[in-house]
């Protein structure tokens, strides 16, 4: 293979992603570039501000939002950012930029509250919001199938749904953090679960259920 073929292969596949990356709806896409660039930008400036920081250790109410676009270990990264890419344009989609949003701003911002509630020193990372994206969809379409790339056999949502929130799970309980500061994160699924129940009107928020009357009959005697 020379190198003209090469150089062809390489733009083909760059239009390739390009072209399916600006496919991907609205906020989907903004956050993916957002943590793509607050991550290299991480790399030649120190972000600890935007890092949330518990009470009485430098918080900020700023930091209630940017702590998720925070990240140091690419590995992390890497999965946030295919979960929401795989997972996040298909519930936006659904679902609409307005429903959307309003879903994301929540899990985050129950994900932070969390960490401030628990005494959480320091938080940072999307986990929190990346958790409850998979439960939303493992939720909307759990006999859906997902074509792996490696190997590419098609698995039910349900089950890929578990395998990714397990390594997702183990990846950030194995972090330097510690094992109570990490379960902030699992606000985030909380947090998201009980809002599609609360738009679904399904327990807890249906509320009890109004007794009808019935219509009694009146027969004359003749």
């Amino acid at each position: 293979m020379n190198k003209n073929e090469t150089l062809f292969k390489v733009r083909k596949a760059y239009n390739h992603v390009v072209y399916y990356f600006m496919r991907l709806p609205k906020i989907t896409r903004y956050m993916v570039i957002a943590l793509l660039v607050a991550y290299v930008l991480g790399k030649f400036f120190n972000p600890y501000f935007f890092i949330l920081k518990g009470i009485g250790f430098g918080f900020n109410p700023i930091q209630i939002v940017t702590y998720a676009f925070i990240n140091y270990d690419f590995t992390q990264l890497l999965f946030s950012v295919l979960a929401i890419w795989l997972f996040g344009y298909q519930i936006e989609d659904y679902w609409g930029q307005k429903r959307f949003a309003t879903f994301v701003i929540v899990c985050l911002v129950a994900t932070a509250f969390a960490h401030l509630l628990l005494g959480s020193q320091f938080a940072l990372g999307v986990s929190g919001l990346v958790f409850a994206l998979l439960l939303a969809f493992g939720m909307m379409w759990p006999n859906r199938e997902v074509y792996l790339l490696l190997p590419p056999i098609p698995v039910k949502a349900k089950y890929l749904v578990m395998i990714y929130a397990a390594i997702m799970f183990f990846s950030v309980m194995a972090s330097s953090a510690g094992i109570i500061n990490n379960l902030g994160y699992l606000a985030g699924p909380l947090s998201g679960y009980l809002l599609i129940q609360y738009w679904r009107k399904k327990p807890p928020f249906n509320g009890p259920k109004k007794q009808t009357k019935r219509k009694t009959k009146i027969y004359r005697v003749k």
